[in-house]
């Protein structure tokens, strides 16, 4: 249920932010992206020892954040009572209702570019979340210090996911960004298989930058369409397409690391997948809308 809400979120805020900010969408993506990213980072850091301090019941440390959640949804409330008071329709909202009453989605290679996009940085995420730890470990870091590497990896993506975002907008082409953020977890990758103790805290450092290309993808999601619907149509396709995408990576290499007896295999599926990534990023970074191409077709 927790990471259906999460899914849900993700989901509705590019069309939140394209229907009441939409000539803030960078710096709006941003701001949203940075929080979750805070939010991650202050919760892997702060669980142990609040659960400690509370008696070091699981069920304790859960119900804080619980309550959390549950205060999360106070300042929504308003927006809920007045659903049907909306900001006024800008022209380019009017202009692709009338053009596009029913947009087919599938039809543009953007939004599958973005979804391919999407799941494959979700997978390069997922699996930096769930093994960088271990590769530390099994190179001779101890667990605390590979504990810090991790949450180094996440911290990075707090000030990142502000900046990236607001730069996109401002780029009529967004392929340089992916590259940078791709040539980022190469390197990443290679350290890891050359020497991952030597320089962790450098492969650390650049495997987290490599991560901020999830605020990246929300921005394009935002961008891509000309109106809010637009916007809700693609997001929803592009990140539960990716989402199925990124399922089988962890487990794969969870299946490599015990089939191989060593991070060789993980690591090069691992930058394997980084160079299509980079691919569909470059075409979903084009300067065009997923209106115009599925009109087209």
């Amino acid at each position: 249920l927790a990471l259906m809400g999460i899914a849900v979120s993700n989901v509705l805020m590019p069309v939140i932010v394209k229907r009441w900010f939409p000539d803030r969408v960078g710096s709006m993506t941003g701001l949203y992206s940075m929080a979750l990213a805070l939010g991650t980072a202050s919760a892997a850091a702060v669980t142990v020892p609040m659960t400690e301090m509370l008696g070091g019941s699981w069920q304790t440390g859960l119900a804080v954040w619980g309550a959390l959640g549950a205060a999360a949804v106070l300042p929504w409330l308003p927006f809920v009572r007045d659903r049907g008071t909306a900001p006024a329709a800008s022209a380019q909202d009017r202009h692709a209702r009338v053009e596009t009453p029913q947009l087919r989605i599938t039809r543009s290679r953007t939004a599958w570019a973005l979804a391919v996009y999407f799941g494959l940085q979700a997978t390069g995420a997922y699996i930096t979340m769930g093994w960088m730890a271990q590769i530390f470990r099994d190179s001779g870091v101890p667990a605390s210090t590979a504990g810090l590497l991790l949450a180094v990896t996440m911290v990075m993506g707090v000030p990142l996911a502000f900046v990236i975002p607001r730069l996109a907008t401002r780029l009529p082409h967004q392929g340089p960004i992916v590259l940078a953020l791709g040539a980022c977890g190469l390197v990443g990758y290679a350290g890891l298989y050359l020497a991952p103790s030597a320089g962790s805290w450098a492969w650390a450092l650049l495997l987290g930058v490599s991560n901020c290309s999830f605020p990246l993808a929300l921005t394009m999601v935002g961008m891509r369409a000309r109106s809010s619907a637009g916007v809700a149509q693609l997001s929803a396709f592009a990140q539960s397409t990716g989402y199925l995408l990124s399922i089988p990576g962890p487990l794969l290499v969870g299946v490599l690391y015990q089939h191989s007896g060593g991070w060789g295999l993980p690591i090069a599926l691992m930058t394997g997948l980084m160079i299509p990534q980079m691919a569909v990023g470059v075409l979903a970074g084009r300067n065009r809308t997923v209106e115009d191409e599925a009109a087209a077709r």
